[in-house]
């Protein structure tokens, strides 16, 4: 058996000690991977290595975990509770055998003598350091070998020993292999083939594969058929010769490629624990399970974040090296690439994408061609697909570039399943929130600088909590073979490939990805007291009005969930208002009745950015309190025709996806019955006396509808009162937007966006609403008349009569 190794490990218990630092992944293995603790438990691991068993002695027993040292009782038999699959090399003998396939025949045959008896076999993958070597390196002896000798080994501890990843894994039940498979010793074989491709799949997904010497990756690239051939244009077009256009493709992979070094990643993980620390009281992660799962299976995984604040690049890389896995290559912009910021992102993984591709066909034959050697390689990749920050706190419109290529990429013929995983990120406080509706004003987006780096650290402060929730994954191999059930008939390893169906699917795979990216939203105290002070005239409430408004918003999506996938803070209502006065983002007064929260003038305008962040969560509800507000009675059939119509629009703007509209708008009115804010009458619902608090909470929950309707309700006159062509259109409703702002003192920074007033006109045109004449106008059909009526029957009059009378004259 394996005595030396026991006593070797009990003698180095204490010398371990200082020089072992881990990180253990899942953090509670016993809760995450549903362990039995009635069921008797062993462990299987890769290395019979003295230090490596005191280190999984150690750990197990932090975790309240059973000792791997002991032995465990199977009908009265004593059986070692940890397998090992190799021993290490020596310096000068052959190594011998483990007992492992002797110890798994022996606990498979207890399980069919005895049927009873259920015991699960748990892996244990335990990672000196984390670099994942080089191609063609000699460096094998510091950390790259397989089962290192004792010397090795000791260099391995002393110089990685305080970067070790622990990762527990979902045990095997003992009893279903042995009554699928049998207890021969070809059981016991696939068993411990089963477990080394299981520790290899584990390596790789911590590591990632071995990184390319730059300079062999760049003459790889040179290479390639299809860059070659840009080469050669380049130099054609610019009458330059082929040496002087390689030389400049050369120039612009030096400006685009990352610099990966592990080492950059060890000190980064060191300083942003350190300013995580300082800036959250903590970052909630969620469903990271299917993320190890999808990198366990061997999946290529591009990871597709929404784009709040120049944050995202580091805390995502952050969130996934602290799941066990590697860090992505990340798609920065450009614009990061200053010094000293650029040499340190790039050597993170980092790699530059310029704003625009257009014109410049070597550049972009250049980026591909490294994208997909990305892919080929097997690195896991990261970019924004809306292409900048969300100035406004909603999503933007994607921008297809790197789906495209991505796709494209599939076309050489990677043989992996690629995976995107879209990532919703949600801050109580985003840095750079003050300087964007001043870009949003007109102002100019404000060029990044060392200085600039400098200003935000010296002001860094209690941010409260970031949210990192991955969503629902994409396939891509599934994904095509329902769409294009013969793309792999385009596969052609030297070509870039442009099929005719490319652009279409790209454009629905990007609309999926950020209604996916929507549907794993976080909800937190920031953004609900958004939601109800913002719905308020003077943004105030009494406490105990927010607490009861707040705690409806909280059982409405418990009730009613947008989706399975949104998250919900764990605290009640009243702990959420603390927390909120703790950020210093609501001020507190108190009068003779009680205590009253508000927002000051200026956190109104930045609050709204939060609100904007899950208003996507609320819309249809607002809207079918709207209906309510304003129809004297309105039955179930009209609510849902209501809803249906202005869902095309919703959805392009806000990237709803709801599997039946009908359904969920009978389920949230219901809720709304059952909470006393709608009245029903037999077939017919109304609104509560206005006296009742209810009616003011059915109020509020419809001012999250205002601003999005008023804002249609001008297009749509615009519209119909006189032809003009789309920019026209656009420019005159920015116009109208900033003149309704000034009139009524409006502070939602989406009136600023010009983007958003484009959206809805091609949603317009997409839904039917809209169409062109023979001068490429947009004209009304008579199904915009139709939304138009629909949409001032759910505004109050008031606001019908401001955007009349600031409506320019024209023809009707």
């Amino acid at each position: 058996m394996f005595r030396p190794v026991k006593l070797f490990a009990a003698l180095l218990k204490w010398p371990l000690w200082p020089l072992l630092k881990y990180k253990i992944v899942p953090e509670q293995p016993v809760t995450e991977l549903a362990l039995e603790q009635a069921k008797p438990l062993f462990y299987i691991c890769t290395t019979e290595s003295a230090a490596d068993f005191a280190a999984v002695r150690r750990i197990c027993d932090k975790l309240g975990l059973p000792d791997p040292a002991d032995n465990v009782m199977l009908d009265g038999k004593a059986h070692p509770r940890t397998l090992f699959l190799e021993k290490p090399h020596t310096l000068l003998l052959p190594r011998g055998k483990t007992t492992a396939l002797a110890q798994g025949q022996a606990l498979l045959q207890a399980h069919l003598a005895n049927p009873q008896l259920d015991a699960q076999l748990m892996p244990v993958a335990l990672l000196w350091g984390r670099a994942p070597g080089k191609e063609n390196s000699i460096k094998w002896l510091l950390g790259e070998a397989h089962a290192p000798n004792w010397l090795a080994k000791l260099l391995i501890v002393l110089i990685s020993g305080r970067h070790t990843l622990v990762r527990f894994s979902r045990p095997v039940s003992l009893k279903q292999m042995a009554a699928q498979f049998g207890a021969g010793e070809s059981t016991a074989h696939k068993l411990l083939r089963m477990s080394r491709f299981h520790f290899y799949r584990q390596r790789l997904a911590a590591t990632g594969p071995k990184l390319v010497n730059r300079a062999q990756l760049f003459n790889a690239l040179l290479g390639a058929p299809a860059l070659k051939k840009a080469i050669e244009d380049e130099a054609k077009a610019k009458r330059i010769s082929v040496k002087a256009a390689r030389q400049e493709a050369r120039k612009l992979l030096l400006e685009i490629a990352a610099d990966y070094r592990a080492s950059t990643l060890r000190v980064g993980d060191r300083v942003l624990r350190w300013l995580w620390n300082k800036l959250y009281k903590g970052i909630k992660v969620n469903n990271a399970d299917m993320l190890r799962d999808l990198a366990q299976k061997g999946h290529e995984i591009v990871y597709v974040p929404c784009h709040r604040s120049h944050m995202d690049y580091l805390l995502l890389s952050y969130v996934i090296y602290q799941q066990g896995l590697a860090p992505p290559h990340i798609a920065a912009g450009i614009n990061l690439n200053f010094w000293p910021a650029g040499p340190i992102f790039r050597r993170g993984g980092a790699f530059f994408i310029r704003r625009s591709f257009s014109g410049n066909k070597l550049y972009s034959a250049v980026f591909r061609e490294y994208l997909c050697q990305l892919f080929s390689k097997g690195y896991s990749v990261k970019y924004y697909t809306e292409g900048g920050r969300s100035r406004t706190g909603r999503l933007l419109q994607p921008k297809t570039g790197m789906l495209a290529m991505t796709l494209q990429s599939m076309l050489r013929g990677i043989e992996r399943p690629v995976t995107l995983v879209p990532v919703y990120l949600g801050y109580e406080h985003v840095m750079e929130v003050n300087t964007y509706l001043r870009e949003l004003k007109g102002s100019g987006k404000q060029k990044e600088s060392a200085l600039g780096v400098l200003k935000a650290i010296r002001n860094l402060r209690d941010y409260g909590y970031g949210f990192v929730n991955f969503g629902e994954p994409i396939t891509l191999n599934s994904y095509l073979t329902q769409q294009v059930p013969d793309w792999k008939q385009n596969i052609d390893p030297l070509e870039v490939q442009k099929p005719q169906w490319l652009n279409p699917v790209v454009a629905q795979l990007a609309e999926s990805l950020m209604q996916r990216i929507n549907q794993a939203a976080a909800l937190n105290s920031i953004n609900l007291l958004a939601l109800c002070l913002l719905a308020t005239e003077r943004h105030t409430m009494a406490r105990s009005e927010l607490t009861e408004l707040l705690s409806f918003y909280l059982s409405l999506q418990r009730a009613v969930p947008y989706h399975q996938q949104v998250t919900l803070p764990q605290e009640n209502a009243a702990q959420l208002i603390d927390h909120a006065i703790s950020l210093q983002k609501v001020q507190q007064h108190s009068d003779s009745f009680g205590e009253l929260l508000s927002l000051s003038a200026e956190n109104a305008i930045l609050m709204s950015y939060y609100r904007n962040n899950v208003l996507h969560l609320f819309m249809l509800p607002a809207i079918i309190a709207s209906a309510v507000l304003h129809q004297r009675r309105i039955s179930l059939t009209q609510l849902t025709a209501i809803v249906q119509q202005l869902y095309p629009l919703l959805r392009h703007e806000l990237f709803l996806a709801i599997s039946s509209v009908e359904t969920y708008s009978k389920a949230v009115l219901q809720h709304l019955v059952d909470a006393g804010l709608v009245l029903q009458e037999g077939d017919y619902y109304c609104a509560p006396p206005q006296h009742q608090s209810s009616f003011a909470m059915l109020s509020m929950l419809a001012h999250n509808a205002e601003h999005t309707l008023q804002r249609y309700a001008m297009v749509l006159q615009l519209i119909q009162r006189e032809a003009l062509n789309r920019a026209e259109l656009e420019k005159h409703s920015h116009e109208l937007a900033q003149r309704l702002l000034n009139l009524h003192g409006i502070t939602a920074p989406e009136y600023y966006d010009k983007q958003l007033f484009a959206t809805l006109l091609v949603a317009l045109k997409d839904s039917g609403y809209s169409q062109l004449d023979e001068q490429s106008r947009v004209c009304a059909t008579e199904s915009l008349h139709q939304l138009s009526d629909t949409v001032a029957g759910l505004l109050r009059s008031e606001v019908l009569q401001s955007i009349h009378s600031i409506m320019p004259a024209g023809s009707h």
